[in-house]
């Protein structure tokens, strides 16, 4: 429970802008590259807590973290929640969150786009880019 009440916190603090008003933003940019299922996993533990947050999630996959997206490959299990990255990373899509490859992954891995979970895109530089930019969003990288 006090891990569960740490990461809320720690979310709650990314939404909060240091000026006076505390505006509270519009939601999280995601980008993962991590191979490591832990890092993988904190980050989507912190996407799946801003969209209970009642934000927006933007994420991006890239590098081994695209693996993530690929039907049939397989994500790590772990403790404590007995889940993986990619069980997380379904239910944020069914959530709502918006989910890409970045757009070297697949001609690096030799892969098309039809092996891509359902609901997941690949990303569009340009549009990367303004989204990046956007002030009202807070960004991880893991």
């Amino acid at each position: 429970m006090k891990k569960i009440i740490s990461i809320m916190v720690l979310v709650a603090a990314l939404f909060t802008q240091s000026n006076a008003d505390d505006k509270m933003l519009k939601g999280l940019n995601v980008i993962v590259t991590a191979e490591d299922t832990q890092a993988q996993m904190m980050a989507m533990v912190l996407s799946t807590m801003t969209l209970k947050l009642g934000k927006k999630v933007n994420i991006v996959l890239c590098s081994k973290a695209g693996d993530l997206a690929v039907k049939g490959m397989k994500s790590e299990v772990i403790k404590p929640m007995n889940k993986s990255p990619k069980m997380l990373l379904k239910n944020l899509i069914k959530k709502g969150a918006n989910v890409e490859v970045c757009p070297l992954y697949l001609p690096n891995a030799k892969k098309d786009k039809s092996v891509l979970l359902n609901g997941i895109n690949v990303a569009v530089p340009i549009e990367g880019a303004k989204a990046l930019l956007n002030e009202d969003f807070a960004t991880l990288s893991y």
